[in-house]
């Protein structure tokens, strides 16, 4: 228990300096983004022409021509107290436009996780049972097209062919499951062909250890030992790829809710991105390295509830 505790608290230490240094990138694209915020401000009705001065009186205002340190403590002490500005385009405060969209990113993403485990997982299985045989060889080589190709243009395929030819699935929105396929689908196809993959490798390897041979030897089926012992063995670097691949797939929402215009953080940061709403940006790219960091930090505890000889200092 003492040696968990110590293991747990080492990560919560490193967990700071990340945290620190997700901070300054945030702060620090929107000092190093091209154009200027009071500018932004004040020219968003596409109409009004500021003067020099005008200019120059909302800087001072905003604090914009004080120096760095000084701006990035300041930006640091609200946000830590969940102020992160408000959008220059909506004027509403970011941090609530950001948990507003939450939980329908999370929830592709969550979905998006599931389908990559389900799929890569057992396929990954049947490849290593089946190794060096025809259904291994195809298994590879859906492997590699699933990394291989482009999610943007993956998705232009699976909506050409179920929503344009078939007409079976929605192309936009999150009204329910059926929006949900697609995307979900889409953000999954790159970790399923990385979770088949490693799955093969992993169960492989087992396969070919002696515990393995003394399991035969007792007459277990093959079933009981490919389930319960070759797999439960090589799970751990899974759930880590898993966990890892989350934060990922959080983060590459982006580009997806865009395309089947899905109201959740990831449109709601590209859309900041053309209209140069550095606000959104950095309230975007603070929450998403967060959220990694959270997500490793369980996947570290997952590590002590898994296998709890884990220890620090590589201590087997």
């Amino acid at each position: 228990m003492k040696e968990s505790l110590k293991y747990l608290f080492k990560k919560l230490i490193h967990a700071i300096p990340v945290l620190i240094g997700v901070s300054l990138i945030s702060f620090m694209l929107g000092i190093l983004a091209p154009g200027d915020p009071a500018l932004q401000i004040l020219t968003k009705d596409s109409i009004s022409q500021p003067t020099k001065e005008e200019i120059y009186t909302l800087r001072e205002d905003m604090g914009l021509n004080d120096p760095i340190l000084t701006q990035y403590g300041r930006w640091a002490k609200k946000a830590i107290k969940c102020d992160l500005g408000k959008s220059y385009i909506t004027d509403q405060p970011v941090f609530d436009e950001l948990v507003k969209r939450i939980p329908i990113t999370f929830l592709i993403s969550i979905f998006a996780v599931t389908i990559a485990a389900l799929l890569g997982i057992p396929l990954g299985i049947i490849m290593a049972v089946k190794n060096n045989s025809h259904i291994d060889n195809v298994g590879r080589i859906i492997a590699l097209i699933f990394i291989s190709i482009p999610g943007f243009w993956f998705a232009f395929i699976l909506i050409t062919i179920f929503s344009e030819k078939l007409k079976i699935l929605p192309t936009n929105g999150v009204e329910g499951f059926k929006n949900l396929i697609m995307p979900s689908f889409i953000l999954a196809s790159g970790t399923i062909g990385v979770i088949m993959r490693l799955t093969r490798a992993t169960v492989l390897k087992e396969l070919n250890k002696n515990y393995i041979i003394t399991a035969e030897s007792k007459g277990l089926s093959s079933k009981t030992i490919v389930i319960k012992h070759a797999f439960l063995n090589s799970l751990l670097p899974v759930i880590t790829l898993i966990g890892n691949y989350f934060a990922g797939i959080l983060g590459g929402t982006a580009v997806i809710e865009t395309i089947f215009a899905i109201p959740g953080m990831g449109s709601f940061a590209i859309n900041g991105i053309f209209n140069r709403d550095y606000p959104v940006i950095q309230g975007y790219v603070l929450f998403t390295g967060i959220i990694y960091i959270i997500f490793n930090l369980i996947i570290d505890l997952s590590y002590l509830v898994l296998n709890p000889k884990i220890r620090l200092g590589g201590e087997s």
